[in-house]
């Protein structure tokens, strides 16, 4: 079995396949450790979803979290029990590949993925799926393949995933003196912003502030603006970023398929992130680990019928859970795009709100379970979604 993509997402799906006893090859184009724009916040979900013993390289510990309003109407809200944990994607994502290789998967680095292809005269029968790498003439086959090679993934290409929603994010890594640095201790900023949907955040890690906003594609100069607004209204120009970096996320529609006959994607590869935050660490997790135990599963089918049952349990499995994650988010985006005031005033006057943020945070509910279980919560978002439709 093969895994494209050592992020989060792969370095799941390679872990779960090799417990199960697959033999797995993990396949990186970069040189681990690699920087990633992400923000790094590992919520309740992240954690939950992480291979037992597993310890996070955790940069912060949040308690606070400040919330403004395009710069405005600034107000804290604090919890006694930590909320979530920050880290830096290169430590994470490392020590995820290591774990995955702990438990017998096998990594090559340095290698591009060109394509696969399932037909023609590099697969020898209809067992296997011919991995073609750039630059070597034999290609890498495999009895199923996981595409975990982030938001530009050309396995995603292949399978022919959808996309209904892309955003632009912008990040700087600033390095920062202790004097500020002890001003963000267990604390995060969370910045609705002036564009329809867009947000911007500071998180703390260590000695280095990780600032970043987040909007449509598309207005990418005026998402620009927003950043550097942003950080000058924090008192942070005069630091010299040690990374300026931008990134594309990507949602998937909601009848956009998850595999094509051997090949499952997973991740950002797959448009698995959560619509409104995309927020993507946790959806990679998840989504990883189901495609390495699917994957598995279509590694050992003995012809197209079985392997297309396998992979459409592993679509059904995806859609039950993180599909109606997707489908909340969606609409808490709509609602956000249109009153971003009216959430800021939720989560900084209505402490039920807050307790529901709190608690998703942490992992004591997701959003599927705040509307499925709190009657309140569900009229509520019905209600503000149908009053802007």
């Amino acid at each position: 079995m093969v895994v494209v993509g050592g992020g989060p997402a792969g370095a799941s799906a390679a872990y779960a396949a090799a417990v199960a006893g697959r033999r797995v090859l993990l396949l990186e184009k970069a040189t681990l450790p690699r920087y990633k724009t992400c923000g790094g916040g590992i919520i309740g979900p992240s954690r939950d979803s992480l291979p037992p013993g597993f310890e996070l390289p955790l940069r912060e510990r949040v308690h606070a979290v400040t919330f403004s309003l395009n710069g405005r109407l600034t107000r804290t809200r604090r919890s006694r029990n930590m909320l979530f944990g920050l880290i830096n994607r290169p430590e994470f994502d490392q020590a995820l590949v290591e774990s995955a290789v702990e438990a017998g998967a096998e990594i090559r680095t340095g290698v591009t993925v060109s394509r696969v292809e399932q037909h023609g005269p590099n697969v020898p029968d209809r067992r296997t799926v011919a991995v073609v790498l750039s630059g070597e003439h034999e290609p890498v086959l495999a009895r199923a393949v996981v595409g975990a090679d982030g938001s530009a993934s050309r396995i995603g290409a292949h399978v022919g995933v959808k996309l209904d929603q892309v955003d632009l994010g912008l990040e700087a890594e600033i390095p920062v003196p202790p004097s500020v640095a002890e001003d963000w201790v267990g604390r995060v900023l969370v910045d609705w912003g002036p564009l329809p949907g867009s947000y911007g955040w500071v998180f703390p890690k260590g000695d280095t502030l990780t600032v970043g906003v987040i909007s449509a594609r598309g207005e990418g100069a005026a998402t620009k603006r927003y950043l550097d607004d942003f950080i000058g209204r924090l008192g942070l120009a005069g630091f010299e970023p040690s990374i300026s970096s931008g990134h594309l996320t990507r949602c998937r529609s909601e009848d956009s398929p998850l595999s094509r006959g051997r090949v499952l994607v997973c991740g950002d590869a797959a448009g698995l992130l959560e619509p409104w935050t995309r927020e993507g660490i946790s959806f990679a997790l998840r989504s990883g680990r189901l495609a390495g135990e699917w994957a598995v599963r279509v590694a050992e089918s003995h012809d197209a019928v079985d392997a297309r049952r396998q992979a459409l349990n592993y679509a059904f499995a995806i859609k039950a859970g993180l599909g109606v994650e997707m489908g909340v988010g969606r609409r808490l985006l709509r609602i956000f795009s249109r009153r971003p005031a009216m959430i800021h005033t939720a989560l900084t006057g209505f402490r039920p709100a807050w307790n529901v943020f709190a608690d998703f945070t942490r992992g004591a509910t997701s959003l599927a379970d705040i509307v499925r279980n709190r009657p309140v919560a569900r009229r509520a978002l019905d209600t503000l979604d149908k009053a802007g439709a």
